[in-house]
């Protein structure tokens, strides 16, 4: 038998509460479409990473006498003028453009949440300052930013990451910045500063994470645009170069080529269109689930 509920112990699970992490994931299971595109994140992931195992012919591997073909039992997403398989270059593709989008937009994600929160929190002249200067950067044609870096350091990937990344950034900032103005204000900020904390503890600890919101929306919007950047620049031949392929690269073949072998440029446009409507999903759910400003469901 059941010992009674006491009053300590009702208590205790009324006091009892849950972290902005564990609130977060509540609310995400709550929401089905949501889950769908983490699920269809995931498997990409999990099929970049197994790519090398799983790949039903070699990457490189040519037959110049088939040439291109449209799918068929043996090449089920068919193959490109040189007789590669499609499937295969689309799962090896994965890699790079999955890694593009990510550690591209991780490295706007952390110039930008930085730099819009000391600029909107700080205030007065550095406030102006630091704006003043993502005004500049703005005005500046980024693209010949980025060109410039690879002609004077080569065409490295890990370059082409960090290129990328630092040119994206400055709307994040500018997000962040807009977020944090309105929130340097409220009660509980005041109430940090009033209780003699420092100011980077109020900015990690009270301001970064009541923008997560915007932050995360505008982040699954930024992965997909650098993807696309990343193809503009592998068509220019600054990007990923041949036999390698990213997503990107495929459908500028493909766009060359739409009217004779049509699946060239459908099957990879359809692998970033599903990234893309994952990620549209997953940033809704998570806008929706760190909005720790609403009220708990």
């Amino acid at each position: 038998m059941s010992e009674p509920m006491t009053l300590d112990n009702s208590f205790q699970q009324a006091e009892k509460g849950t972290s902005l992490w564990q609130d977060a994931w509540i609310r995400l299971r709550k929401n089905k479409l949501a889950l769908f595109g983490l699920g269809v994140i995931v498997f990409l992931c999990v099929i970049a990473l197994l790519t090398p195992f799983i790949a039903p012919y070699g990457y490189e591997e040519q037959d110049l006498v088939l040439g291109a073909s449209p799918p068929s039992a043996a090449h089920w997403l068919g193959t490109d003028i040189f007789g590669r398989d499609m499937l295969t270059r689309i799962m090896y593709g994965s890699r790079v453009s999955l890694m593009v989008g990510f550690i591209a937009t991780g490295v706007a994600l952390i110039i930008g949440v930085l730099w819009g929160t000391i600029a909107g929190y700080t205030g007065g002249r550095v406030d102006a300052v630091m704006m003043r200067l993502v005004d500049i950067l703005y005005a500046l044609p980024f693209m010949i930013f980025i060109i410039l870096l690879m002609v004077i350091f080569g065409r490295n990937i890990l370059l082409l990451f960090l290129a990328i990344g630092a040119v994206e950034w400055l709307t994040m900032a500018r997000i962040v910045r807009g977020q944090v103005l309105s929130l340097r204000r409220q009660e509980f900020i005041e109430a940090a500063v009033s209780l003699g904390l420092s100011r980077w503890t109020i900015i990690h600890r009270h301001l970064i994470p009541n923008t997560l919101g915007p932050v995360i929306v505008y982040t699954t919007l930024t992965i997909p645009s650098v993807m696309l950047l990343e193809a503009f620049l592998s068509f220019l031949g600054l990007g990923i170069q041949p036999p390698q392929s990213s997503w990107g690269l495929l459908i500028s073949y493909g766009v060359e080529t739409m009217e004779e072998y049509p699946w060239l440029l459908i099957f990879p446009g359809l692998a970033l269109s599903i990234t893309l409507f994952a990620l549209n999903f997953l940033g809704d759910g998570l806008r929706d689930a760190l909005d720790v400003r609403s009220s708990k469901d």
